[in-house]
C-alpha cells in the first residue's frame, strides 16, 4: 500500500521560521517533522510515498532526497509547478492519484505532514482489510484539547464517523477532533477535479453523511503543530 503525505501549505501561523522553511521540514527532536511520519509508514512496509509540495517545494528533495535512506521510494507532486499553487488537501490527493493508485491499489494512507503523533502505529494488517471492504474511508480521530476545543465528528458504537446532527442527543456520542490521518479509497475522490483547489471537508461531510467512512479514538501523543511556541513546547518530548 502506497501514502502521501500532505506538506504544501505556506504555514502562516508558524511565521517566521516558515519564511525560509517549510512547515513539514522545521526540526523537531533533531529530525524533521516530516521524516516522523516517513519513518513510521516504512516501517509499516510502506515502499512508495508521495510527498505534496508548494511553498518552498524544491527544499524537499534537496532535504529528503529519493527515500533510499528511509527504505522506501519518495516521488514528489510539485503542486507550485504543476499547477502554480497549493490545491489543498483533497485538491492534492486527487492530483496524486495516478502514483497513489498505480499498480491497481484500491487504497492508500493520507497523513498531514505538520502533524506529530509519535506513538501511532500504521498497521498493515488493518489497511489491507480496509482495502478489501467497501468503506470510503477510515479516519483516526483525537480527544478535543486545548488547541482544538471544538471536535469535527462523532464516533458511533458500530464505528461509523458521524456528522453532529447524526450523533445521540444524549452526550454519548461526543465530537471528536480529525487527527489528520485516514485509510481514503480512491472513489472517495471521484468528483473532486485534478488541478483544481479544494479543501477536505466538503469531501468528509458528504462521504460520512452517506455512512461510508469509519472511525476509531487515538488516544496517544498528538499535536497539530501551528506555532513556534508549540514546535518549542514539543522538543522536549
Amino acid at each position: 500500500m502506497r501514502a502521501i503525505i500532505l506538506a504544501a501549505g505556506r504555514g502562516e501561523r508558524m511565521r517566521p521560521l516558515t519564511d525560509t522553511t517549510p512547515k513539514p521540514l522545521l526540526q523537531l527532536q533533531g529530525k524533521p517533522l516530516i521524516v516522523w511520519h516517513i519513518e513510521a509508514l516504512a516501517a509499516a512496509g510502506v515502499r512508495d510515498l508521495v510527498i505534496n509540495c508548494a511553498w518552498l517545494a524544491e527544499q524537499f528533495p534537496a532535504t529528503l532526497g529519493d527515500g533510499s535512506r528511509y527504505g522506501l521510494r519518495l516521488h514528489y507532486s510539485d503542486e507550485a509547478r504543476a499547477y502554480g499553487g497549493a490545491l489543498e488537501t483533497a485538491g492534492g490527493i486527487a492530483s496524486a492519484l495516478p502514483w497513489l493508485c498505480a499498480d491497481g491499489d484500491a487504497a492508500f494512507w493520507a497523513v498531514s505532514g505538520d502533524i506529530h503523533a509519535p506513538d501511532f502505529r500504521y498497521d498493515a494488517e488493518q489497511a489491507r482489510a480496509f482495502a478489501a471492504g467497501d468503506q470510503l474511508a477510515h479516519l483516526w480521530m483525537v480527544p478535543t484539547q486545548a488547541a482544538h476545543p471544538v471536535g469535527d465528528f462523532a464516533i458511533s458504537a458500530a464505528g461509523l464517523a458521524l456528522q453532529a446532527s447524526q450523533a445521540a442527543p444524549d452526550g454519548s456520542e461526543p465530537l471528536r477532533v480529525y487527527g489528520n490521518i485516514g485509510l481514503y479509497r480512491r472513489e472517495f475522490f471521484a468528483g473532486v477535479v485534478p488541478g483544481r483547489r479544494l479543501p477536505m471537508r466538503p469531501c468528509l461531510d458528504a462521504a460520512i453523511s452517506a455512512g461510508r467512512v469509519t472511525a476509531e479514538l487515538y488516544e496517544g501523543r498528538w499535536a497539530n503543530v501551528g506555532t513556534p511556541a508549540q514546535l518549542a513546547e514539543l522538543q522536549g518530548g
